[in-house]
């Protein structure tokens, strides 16, 4: 493994590339032949570098988000976008695309999908759309504003990304479970961030989703990611401070109300209420 990317080849939502470099720092403190086994794996940044630094280790990459299969199709994402590029020639950066020009570019993203059966559609709104504001199909697209944002140059193919690793998808829980009695074993563990959009990603993450993540901290060397608006550590000290609590909330029966704070936005009242001890 000859280069070390610090990015992601390919968009992702929430690739760790502003970490990598103090990631690369964090490996030295693991011996060379340890076992990394990177259970979000996402676009595989973590285990690519975990990889690069270790070459005499063992990173498992979970490609749960089948990252690899948008690798694969890198040849065709660059054709579809050199023939947007072609439509969008005399169309001013980052202008909203309306009228013939929406509606070559869509038909042009529908006859791409019929050839070759596949379409990258992250990758490709990271080209129309606004950064970071990701659509998973042709349907999605079309309701939306396009903007001429066209990347000007191909993708690489970057056949050695993913070069050395130990390549499986299946859900984080079953990995664990797999790997947590391997001596020496370290978790890479950066689930989905709490409260945030997680279209982009083959699952459903709410609160439980997020403290469940913690069984796999427990006991076992980690490299773990979060975020402030989480408050996952604040709660997790308020969690050691009092221990005995228990749930509080536990026999209790539950009554809801769905509200409406405005014609577009709705949020649903609680409460609880527990008539014994």
């Amino acid at each position: 493994m000859s280069k070390c990317y610090l990015s992601a080849p390919l968009p992702f939502q929430g690739q760790k590339r502003m970490f990598a470099r103090e990631f690369k720092n964090v490996l030295k403190q693991f011996p060379d032949t340890a076992t990394f086994v990177d259970l979000f794996g996402g676009s595989g940044l973590l285990s690519h570098i975990a990889k690069h630094e270790k070459p005499n280790a063992t990173v498992v990459y979970n490609d749960f988000d089948g990252y690899r299969d948008r690798l694969a199709h890198i040849p065709q994402t660059n054709k579809l976008l050199a023939q947007l590029r072609l439509i969008l020639n005399d169309y001013s950066r980052g202008k909203a695309i309306i009228g013939e020009h929406r509606q070559r570019v869509l038909q042009c993203i529908e006859e791409h999908q019929v050839r070759y059966g596949y379409v990258d559609y992250v990758t490709l709104s990271s080209s129309i759309m606004f950064a970071m504001h990701y659509k998973q199909s042709l349907n999605e697209m079309r309701r939306e504003t396009l903007y001429n944002r066209i990347r000007q140059t191909d993708y690489p193919l970057c056949n050695d990304y993913l070069e050395g690793l130990t390549i499986v998808s299946a859900d984080y829980k079953q990995i664990f479970h797999q790997y947590k009695d391997v001596p020496g074993v370290v978790f890479l563990v950066d689930p989905p961030y709490l409260s945030t959009d997680c279209k982009t990603y083959k699952m459903s993450w709410n609160l439980a989703d997020y403290l469940d993540v913690l069984h796999v901290l427990h006991g076992h060397r980690f490299i773990y990611f979060t975020f402030n608006k989480s408050s996952i550590l604040e709660l997790c000290d308020w969690m050691g401070k009092n221990r005995n609590l228990g749930n509080p909330f536990e026999g209790c029966t539950k009554a809801t109300f769905n509200a409406h704070a405005n014609f577009n936005a709705t949020y649903t009242d609680m409460m609880l209420c527990k008539n014994d001890v």
